[in-house]
């Protein structure tokens, strides 16, 4: 909150799409909404939530707001628009001028609807690029609940698929064989899935299930049949619809006789996270973390950073950062990458250094960590290892 007289803090958006706001008002509903940190007449502060009538009486009971308002109680001379984030937008527009609010602080997922209107109203707005991040970064106990529970259940899934792929059965050709037919990425994909649907959580990106060198590009989402002795990427990353919050998971399953080159990437990626998650810890830089892991990768012999076109195909190297920030979204701030800033207590960051060479696929192991006062606490249980029969 800021102090200067006369000014506020706005968020504003669907709450179900702007985990901004979300995260601000803790109240899910798909409607634009209007969340405002105003004057209040005792000389203090009070926060107002501008949404759509019918969602008030939850509103009430559920949202974290001082006052819980619809449009109709902010309609300006002209009247309310009768497109409902047009309304919203007036609405918040109106309150701000009633309570003789001249400034408004807004951060980067501000709808432009909102923006016009305030400043039709003569309000004067103030980018943030913090607002809604910050407070996002450091997450609290029930936050850290969340993500445990989401990353154990994101073990589980990577528990199954990885024992599934693991114990097939190997065709004469090295396609591997489930339950009488080929053991293909769609159908570890749809295994996820169900599983997925049956224990309240939603998998809407899709999970990564990657191997040989299709595995090479390292956000491929895997196709065809899978084969024995190659390296295979699973990389699971669900939402618990309880609490809208993600785990995020990599690990690597070879079937069968594990071939020496991937046995010296997998080794070199392990050696690289554990080297990462001891870099972690708050005061530390995200871009230090990454500069932990690429010199490991170095120093086993592999490279960094983007294959030049004419690149051999035996070249193999770490081609993204060595993590990014996660909990209501998959992917937030902050990145452990160059430029990576600086971490707070409290940020939950996932670790996955990987490697990729177009002649065998990728190798990638990755767990999810949360800063501490003195380091970081690991969440995942699972091994890292790439036999899982």
């Amino acid at each position: 909150m800021i102090s200067e007289q006369r000014s506020a803090v706005v968020l504003a958006g669907i709450p179900a799409h702007n985990l901004a706001l979300y995260h601000r008002v803790r109240f899910m509903v798909g409607d634009p909404a209007a969340y405002a940190e105003i004057p209040s007449p005792d000389g203090g502060w009070k926060s107002v939530f501008i949404l759509r009538d019918i969602e008030t009486d939850r509103a009430r009971q559920h949202a974290n707001a001082d006052e819980i308002r619809c449009p109709a109680d902010f309609t300006p001379e002209g009247g309310l628009s009768g497109d409902r984030e047009t309304a919203t937008a007036q609405a918040l527009a109106e309150c701000l001028f009633e309570a003789g609010v001249t400034h408004a602080t807004v951060d980067r997922s501000l709808p432009y609807c909102f923006a016009h209107h305030m400043i039709e109203r003569g309000i004067e707005l103030d980018y943030d690029p913090d607002l809604g991040v910050a407070t996002r970064r450091a997450k609290d106990a029930g936050e850290i609940g969340h993500l445990r529970e989401a990353q154990a259940f994101t073990e589980r899934l990577m528990r199954m698929a990885c024992e599934t792929i693991a114990r097939a059965e190997a065709r004469a050709d090295g396609v591997l064989m489930h339950e009488g037919e080929a053991l293909t990425s769609d159908r570890v994909r749809t295994m996820i899935d169900i599983s997925c649907l049956e224990h309240g959580a939603a998998n809407a990106h899709g999970s990564i299930v990657a191997c040989g060198p299709v595995g090479a590009d390292c956000h491929h989402r895997g196709e065809g049949p899978l084969r024995t002795g190659q390296p295979v990427i699973v990389d699971i990353f669900p939402m618990i619809k309880a609490t809208h919050y993600n785990g995020d998971c990599t690990r690597t399953v070879v079937h069968g006789e594990v071939p020496p080159a991937v046995a010296q990437m997998h080794a070199a990626v392990v050696e690289a996270k554990e080297a990462a998650e001891a870099a972690v810890r708050p005061g530390v830089t995200g871009e230090a973390v990454h500069l932990a892991a690429i010199g490991v990768i170095e120093r086993h012999g592999f490279a960094s950073g983007l294959p030049a076109p004419d690149a051999d195909p035996s070249f193999t190297s770490m081609v993204h950062g060595t993590g990014h920030g996660i909990g209501l979204e998959v992917h937030e701030p902050p990145l452990l990458d160059r430029k990576g800033p600086t971490l707070v207590k409290g940020d939950a960051l996932t670790i996955e250094p990987g490697l990729y060479c177009k002649a065998i696929g990728g190798v990638r192991v990755e767990d999810m960590v949360v800063v501490t006062a003195n380091g970081c606490e690991n969440l995942n249980r699972l091994p890292t290892g790439l036999t899982w029969a």
